[in-house]
């Protein structure tokens, strides 16, 4: 069996946050904390950034504005001009049409979101190698862990296992994927 990551449990939050900033002091790029509930402070503790997924969602909105506009605007103006119940042709024409460019809008925002988070949060995954190991399954209740992934660059098990340990990571132990 392959090793997927090295995992340790530790006693309560405050001990996960301060493994946290040490392990991202010390460079490792590759590992992730499980918590049973969020803990203020974690994000910055990880380095982690805002998510793009707020980018995503306005460029989508804004493609779906300027498709549902341009495409109502140039059928009313320039390929179909009826003058049908006194509607007005051209640029007069943009307030009637609001609710179909309003509606556009919001569903290039909402479709680009739904697809943008599924792609940045590498979903569907249907088993995670984490759900094998027999000390996870606390960590609904109420366990801490910190898993350092083998696909860091500098990944060396027993450095690892050493920095785990000086982090008060007890129950150390590898986490095996299935082949």
């Amino acid at each position: 069996m392959r090793t997927h990551a090295i995992a340790a449990e530790l006693p309560d939050a405050g001990a996960l946050l301060r493994a946290a900033r040490i392990i991202r002091a010390a460079g490792v790029r590759h590992w992730d904390v499980y918590s049973p509930y969020p803990i203020a402070g974690m994000d910055e503790a990880m380095g982690l950034t805002a998510s793009p997924l707020g980018r995503l969602a306005f460029f989508g909105g804004l493609a779906g504005f300027l498709g549902a506009t341009s495409l109502q605007f140039a059928t009313t103006a320039f390929l179909y001009p009826l003058d049908a119940g006194g509607m007005p042709n051209g640029i007069q024409s943009l307030p009637v049409l609001f609710p179909i460019i309003f509606e556009s809008t919001i569903l290039a925002a909402a479709l680009i979101t739904v697809f943008g988070m599924f792609l940045l949060s590498r979903l569907p995954r249907l088993h995670h190698p984490l759900f094998d190991w027999h000390r996870f399954r606390g960590v609904s209740n109420d366990k801490f862990f910190l898993v350092l992934e083998t696909g860091d660059p500098n990944y060396s098990e027993q450095a690892l296992r050493e920095l785990l340990a000086s982090c008060g990571g007890a129950q150390i132990s590898p986490v095996y994927e299935d082949e």
